[in-house]
């Protein structure tokens, strides 16, 4: 699958929340999520979403987050990796979902970025 879908969350409930509702509109997509700090606690691990993005088999990511070190997390980690990694500064579930479902049917990624355009709240 040309595209996986990495959601980076300040809790470990969001994040899993995220991907079941995902998971439901594309099936096929790889899904990895990164949520809490490596304690588990409500914050960010740039650990957890380095782990995430090893583990997405997709050939390019979609990344979504939802707060700040999220976001700082996830843009040190994308200095740090050869992978292809795309950041939406978008609402995250209604960002991830919509890039899902036209991930899902092969949508061209400039297609997915204009459909993101109307969700960009960060």
């Amino acid at each position: 699958m040309k595209y996986g879908i990495v959601i980076v969350s300040h809790s470990s409930k969001i994040a899993a929340g995220v991907k079941d509702l995902i998971s439901q509109a594309a099936p096929d997509l790889s899904i990895t999520t990164a949520g809490g700090t490596d304690e588990d606690e409500i914050g960010s691990s740039l650990e957890k979403i380095q782990a995430a993005v090893d583990n997405n088999t997709g050939d390019e990511i979609l990344a979504f987050y939802d707060l700040g070190s999220s976001k700082m997390n996830l843009e040190m980690l994308m200095e740090m990796t050869d992978k292809t990694i795309h950041k939406y500064d978008v609402a995250l579930v209604e960002g991830a979902y919509t890039a899902a479902t036209l991930a899902q049917v092969d949508t061209p990624l400039t297609e997915i970025e204009k459909n993101l355009q109307p969700l960009i709240i960060k």
